[in-house]
């Protein structure tokens, strides 16, 4: 009689387990906001994938994924999660909207702020070269698992977002922080990562690009020197260059730059983090 007792008590806390396990969401914030600049990323339980648009997302071995937002976007996004029986259900993810700044920069060389005819030529190889090391994909995961680090100590006077008005004209939003410092402070690698450009352009001077995987890659410019060379593999920490004012520049100043694939995300978001409840049918974040 005990002995059935003990089966039945077995049998009991097993169903107990399956279905605690069952209730388990299969997608949990690990880090992020969900907000115009911002990154999100989740983890998926064992055995789901994620897609979207058709399109298979791709997952860190221990389950991660991003999902990155830029400076205007407003759609929702619409992951579908697929578990081993093909089963399908939709998470939403929607941008919150970020009101921006107005900067005006005055006394810029006119050629930075109007290009002469001759370097256009230069202009449109640095931005292709530019594009063509962030679009680089690879399977390295620190900056996914650990988020970035401050890259330089300084003084902040340039902040995400905010519309940029040069010597009197509206130009682009300025999708970086400013970092003043002392020209020759040393700039670190905010993850672990590999060089993919480490170059002199015409607007931002001295420009290191990391390639820190999974479309994660982050940027710094306007430095005097750079210790790196394109193909080194560096390490969060590891110094890579110094602070200066080459390009198109007023001073001296680190601007640092991180994107996810097109996306320009927002600096100072990446490692703010926050906690939400997954509902069990199409929750939105």
């Amino acid at each position: 009689m005990s002995s059935v007792k003990i089966c039945l008590a077995l049998v009991f806390a097993l169903l107990l387990s399956a279905r605690a396990v069952a209730a388990e969401p299969p997608l949990s914030l690990v880090r992020g906001e969900a907000t115009q600049g911002g990154l999100v990323v989740f983890q998926l339980a064992d055995g789901f994938s994620a897609s979207r648009d058709g399109s298979l997302l791709p997952v860190t071995p221990r389950g991660f994924l991003v999902i990155g937002f830029h400076r205007d976007d407003t759609a929702p996004v619409i992951l579908t999660l697929t578990d081993a029986s093909g089963q399908t259900s939709d998470y939403v993810i929607t941008p919150s909207i970020r009101d921006y700044d107005v900067q005006r920069i005055d006394g810029l060389n006119k050629k930075f702020v109007t290009p002469p005819d001759e370097t256009i030529a230069q202009i449109k190889k640095d931005r292709a070269d530019v594009i063509k090391a962030r679009a680089m994909f690879s399977l390295l995961n620190d900056a996914v698992h650990n988020g970035f680090d401050w890259p330089s100590p300084g003084r902040i006077t340039g902040i995400y977002g905010s519309q940029r008005i040069l010597n009197g004209k509206p130009r682009q939003p300025h999708y970086g922080i400013d970092i003043a410092a002392a020209e020759g402070t040393p700039v670190t690698a905010s993850a672990d990562g590999v060089i993919s450009m480490a170059s002199d352009l015409y607007f931002t001077g001295g420009t290191i690009i990391i390639d820190h995987g999974y479309y994660l890659n982050s940027t710094y410019s306007h430095l005097k020197t750079m210790t790196v060379t394109e193909g080194d593999t560096v390490s969060r920490g590891q110094v890579i260059g110094t602070v200066g004012s080459t390009g198109r520049s007023t001073g001296p100043h680190l601007d640092w730059r991180i994107n996810w694939g097109t996306k320009r995300l927002d600096p100072m978001l990446l490692s703010r983090s926050f906690k939400i409840s997954v509902p069990k049918k199409r929750p939105e974040f």
